[in-house]
């Protein structure tokens, strides 16, 4: 909901196995044919995605299914009432809560577009997931990777920078290199 009092719907897609948001948007009025031309811009024409996973919401009509075919993709729908079922995105959207609209308040739809673009960006390249060992969906390019035995151990001449993410609201963390 807006300062203005206008309920906003969040639609994300997340590749389950990196845990990666592919796409986020926001809509007042969630349709069909809305979340099919969301599908069409988080999917490339050529990919290796097999399957769909979604709940039983009334956007995911029959019409929305058979485009999702289409893009060769097979539709997995969740029992009737089992959120456990599509515990993945279930843990997303708190997460999303917890960390990001629990303490930002939005004006409106374009200024939670900006706010869920930058938390995206934050959950995809500087947010640890524990899921992954901790690791991250996206790591930046020229991470250095730690052996076990040096885990908790700085290379020489490295420091640690910290980068404000939403204002301030979460911190991400960088090692940088001496030249």
């Amino acid at each position: 909901m807006t300062a203005r009092f206008q309920v906003l719907s969040i639609f994300v897609i997340m590749e389950i196995g990196s845990r990666r948001i592919l796409h986020a948007n926001v809509t007042a009025n969630p349709t069909a044919e809305w979340t099919i031309q969301q599908f069409r811009e988080a999917l490339p024409w050529e990919h290796d995605y097999r399957w769909l996973i979604h709940d039983r919401a009334s956007i995911f009509s029959r019409a929305l299914d058979n485009a999702i075919e289409a893009m060769l993709l097979t539709v997995l729908k969740t029992p009737f009432r089992a959120p456990l079922a599509n515990a993945f995105c279930e843990r997303l959207i708190g997460t999303l809560r917890r960390e990001c609209l629990d303490h930002i308040i939005p004006m409106s739809d374009t200024h939670l577009r900006m706010i869920l673009r930058e938390w995206v960006e934050h959950y995809n390249r500087g947010r640890p997931h524990s899921s992954l060992g901790p690791g991250l969906p996206d790591p930046p390019a020229g991470l250095p990777v730690a052996r076990q035995a040096q885990r908790h151990h700085l290379p020489n001449g490295a420091t640690v920078n910290r980068m404000p993410v939403l204002g301030g609201l979460h911190h991400e963390y960088q090692l940088d290199l001496a030249a």
